[in-house]
């Protein structure tokens, strides 16, 4: 019986049409799958997983894996859920996420390199989820509001759809070679990655070494044209001496979090190419995309993609949430669902968009404002404030505990040699109402992030609390 999952149906035409061209190559530029291989390795893996009934969950851990189409195929053809996982997980989040979706196996990599990867059968669902009339295909895991783990339903149809929109978007086709480094697993890579080579037949480079100077190595080596980046690798670019010529790299776009001006300002110089900022959620794909990159506006990001909706909750307000609708949506979240967040083609983002007439700019979060003695401060307001003094590359704000005033704000801020925490403060009292100046500024080597490229005002609260008179990190 012939699949009617929509994900399949796009395979057949994809195989069908380029059943013997390259469609992954490794950093040396050597091809290691052709579209026909992948699907004879998914029709071998198709037999491993057999004994797994229909709507059970299957974990993917393996990293940026030759495999992953295949197993994705694989599963997608039994009906079976996929749960993608990223390494660094840590083994108690992996136990909760596991136990939450009441995974029936994950599919480890090989203890020796050169064999496929392995599953291994758990004991963690007595039985499977009852899932109701719209079963998924993929569960995206995101962090709940008490940063337990929760997923994120999706059907193939969605999947697809959030592939059209990024290819039709960003002008992506099959005469590309698409460079993944960033992880699978994640909703970025997935999104640009995966689907594009499965529903498109856009062929990819699968690169393990994500040391910045190897990345710029590996792309020139590999011809590749099209790089979904993220900020933390476009800043160390710049500061590479000595780097590669990519005659045949053209287009970088940048997700996950923003790219400041002044690194998009300095790697156009550097490479003669613009960064495109791309801005999405894990909830729903692909948001905007910055396609002209003409603004020259910290948290700019561009026009919403091609079938995507948004619409303002306050379009009288400087800046507010806003509903995202577009056919890419998710389902819901598993095990407990926010209907009035997500569902029925909808979302709505924790992000605080302003609209101006070249397109949208994020501008801060819900969670982020920090409540200094009653009064609102955004970081956003503080961030562009310190991005304005000579030599400050990065700046993060966010808020600290404090006895007399509930929170206080406090900075990290990359900076040139020679730049002070006295002068940025004095510069902030300058301009800025006192609720909103800085306690503390910390300058620090590096701006802690986590593989996906972002940084977390909770976290550097708690490295930076109150208790530390010097930078731990410097």
């Amino acid at each position: 019986m012939k699949s009617t999952d929509a994900l399949i149906a796009a395979w057949r035409q994809t195989v069908g049409r380029a059943k013997d061209a390259p469609a992954i190559f490794n950093t040396r530029g050597q091809v290691v799958r052709k579209f026909s291989e992948i699907e004879e390795r998914a029709r071998d893996f198709e037999t491993k997983i057999e004994m797994f009934n229909a709507e059970s969950v299957i974990a993917i851990q393996i990293g940026n894996h030759d495999d992953w189409p295949s197993i994705l195929i694989a599963c997608l053809r039994k009906r079976l859920a996929v749960l993608p996982l990223e390494q660094s997980i840590s083994d108690q989040q992996r136990a909760a996420a596991l136990r939450i979706c009441r995974a029936s196996a994950v599919v480890k990599a090989a203890l020796s390199g050169g064999r496929p990867p392995e599953i291994v059968p758990l004991r963690t669902a007595a039985s499977k989820p009852n899932w109701g009339e719209n079963p998924p295909t993929l569960l995206k895991l995101t962090s709940g509001t008490t940063a337990a783990p929760r997923a994120i339903r999706f059907r193939s149809e969605q999947l697809l759809a959030d592939c059209t929109q990024i290819c039709d978007t960003m002008g992506i086709s099959d005469a590309d070679l698409n460079f993944g480094v960033i992880p699978i697993s994640h909703s970025y890579g997935f999104s640009n990655l995966i689907t594009p080579l499965i529903a498109r037949g856009v062929p990819m480079v699968l690169s393990q070494d994500r040391m910045p100077r190897g990345v710029l190595a590996d792309l020139a080596c590999t011809d590749a044209t099209v790089f979904p980046g993220m900020p933390v690798f476009y800043q160390t670019f710049c500061e590479i001496e000595n780097v590669p010529a990519l005659p045949k790299l053209r287009l970088c776009i940048s997700a996950g979090a923003p790219l400041a001006i002044a690194v998009a300002r300095q790697f156009r110089q550097k490479f003669n190419l613009p960064i495109h900022s791309f801005y999405g959620a894990s909830e729903c794909g692909g948001i905007c995309y910055e396609h002209d990159v003409k603004n020259d506006v910290e948290g700019f990001v561009g026009q919403p993609m091609k079938g995507v909706d948004i619409e303002m909750d306050d379009p009288r307000a400087p800046a507010s949430q806003v509903c995202i609708r577009s056919p890419a949506v998710g389902d819901g979240y598993f095990p407990e669902s926010d209907q009035a967040k997500l569902g029925d083609g909808f979302f709505v983002p924790d992000d605080l968009l302003n609209k101006t007439a070249n397109g949208f700019r994020i501008v801060g979060r819900t969670s982020d404002l920090i409540n200094v003695a009653g009064k609102k401060v955004s970081p956003a307001e503080v961030e562009a404030h310190l991005m304005r003094f000579s030599g400050v590359r990065q700046a993060v704000v966010f808020g600290r505990a404090s006895i007399l005033r509930n929170e206080e704000v406090a900075a990290c801020v990359v900076a040139s040699p020679g730049v002070s925490e006295a002068e940025l403060l004095e510069f902030c009292r300058r301009e800025l109402s006192t609720w909103q100046v800085p306690k503390r500024v910390f300058i620090v080597d590096a701006i802690p992030v986590n593989e996906r490229g972002k940084s977390s005002r909770r976290e550097l609260a708690h490295r930076f609390a109150a208790r530390h008179q010097r930078s731990p990190l410097r």
